[in-house]
């Protein structure tokens, strides 16, 4: 499989958290597997695993930071869809180090067209912009407390 082809993977399992809750991803991702749409992701398996579980334990941090982003919104609002898209890039973003944050969120948009509703696009562009923006110049690890860093971070450049 292909990197987008695992992201796209690891979104629709993420996505089951909405309805089944985080303590029941175990049995839900080892149903995937077994099932004919997952045999396909078999190869990747232990990778596809390994950063589900990894997102799943930073769900509280990824809902925190998101809630901060979206004025007049409570994240039981957003979209099933778009909340998996923007938990998977955030956590790209914070955690990932491998992949870049262009990429990140140019594949969130993409998953976006292609499983969101007609507006999801543009507001999982513009949160995530919103979050890159906020944080320009520094090190996004810094939001993690929901505040920009400090000044003397930012202009030393760390």
């Amino acid at each position: 499989m292909g990197r987008r082809e695992i992201r796209e993977t690891i979104f629709r399992l993420l996505f089951r958290v909405a309805f089944v809750g985080v303590d029941e991803m175990g049995e839900q991702t080892a149903c995937f597997f077994a099932d004919t749409e997952g045999q396909a992701a078999l190869s990747d398996g232990d990778y596809i695993r390994d950063k589900l579980q990894n997102i799943l334990d930073k769900l509280p941090e990824l809902d925190d930071i998101l809630a901060g982003q979206i004025e007049g919104w409570e994240i039981d609002r957003i979209g099933k869809v778009d909340l998996a898209i923007l938990r998977l890039a955030l956590f790209e973003l914070l955690h990932d180090p491998d992949i870049p944050e262009g990429v990140a969120i140019n594949e969130a948009v993409e998953l976006a067209k292609k499983y969101g509703q007609d507006n999801s696009r543009a507001f999982v562009n513009g949160v995530l912009s919103k979050i890159t923006r906020a944080n320009a110049g520094t090190e996004i690890e810094d939001m993690q407390d929901g505040e920009p860093a400090p000044p003397e971070v930012v202009k030393s450049g760390l």
